[in-house]
């Protein structure tokens, strides 16, 4: 159990995942929002057009991921301060994952959200399918976490480092693959 300063009953590991969880799903579920609200923009342009600049993004990402290209990606290159889960634990976790979700005030190193960001900017897709991706974008985020709070091991650090180059490329392989194979 985790002692936090200001409060008077033990916070137990498991609720501070579940509420960052729930700060994850929110703040990704808004950015998909905000993102399917500017997809209007995209749609007097005509669909083949779309359809090439999302798979354009895609190839790009890929060639990023697998170090053929170097294109800097846009971010808040800063991390959440540690001040944010020090005061109130609960609350703090909330907003670390919501800030965590948003993707807007930490680093974000793959190029994975990037392309699904556009790929959902210029499908112009329903607004279900839109808050559903942000969702799901959230979950994929907290994935690592709950992972880890279920594995508890003390090499794990060591042997997900080892793993993250694959897994990059795999992410960027799926976010051209999805596109094209949705759109074909």
């Amino acid at each position: 159990m985790l002692f936090s300063p200001g409060w008077r009953a033990p916070v137990r590991q498991g609720e501070v995942l579940a509420v960052f969880t729930l700060g994850l799903l929110l703040g990704g579920t808004l950015v998909a929002a905000v993102v399917w609200l500017l997809s209007g923009l995209a749609a007097p342009l005509p669909p083949p057009v779309r359809t090439s600049a999302i798979l354009t993004v895609a190839a790009l990402g890929v060639a990023r991921e697998s170090g053929l290209i170097r294109i800097p990606l846009p971010q808040n290159a800063r991390q959440i301060p540690p001040e944010v889960l020090q005061t109130r634990l609960r609350r703090g976790s909330l907003q670390f994952g919501f800030e965590l979700g948003t993707g807007v005030r930490t680093y974000v190193s793959s190029t994975s959200p990037y392309v699904l960001a556009l790929a959902l900017l210029l499908s112009v897709p329903a607004l279900s399918a839109a808050l559903l991706t942000g969702a799901a974008f959230g979950a994929g985020r907290a994935l690592s976490a709950v992972l880890a709070y279920l594995a508890r091991d003390d090499h794990r650090d060591a042997v997900l480092a080892a793993r993250v180059p694959h897994l990059k490329s795999a992410a960027a392989l799926t976010a051209f693959v999805a596109p094209a194979l949705l759109l074909v």
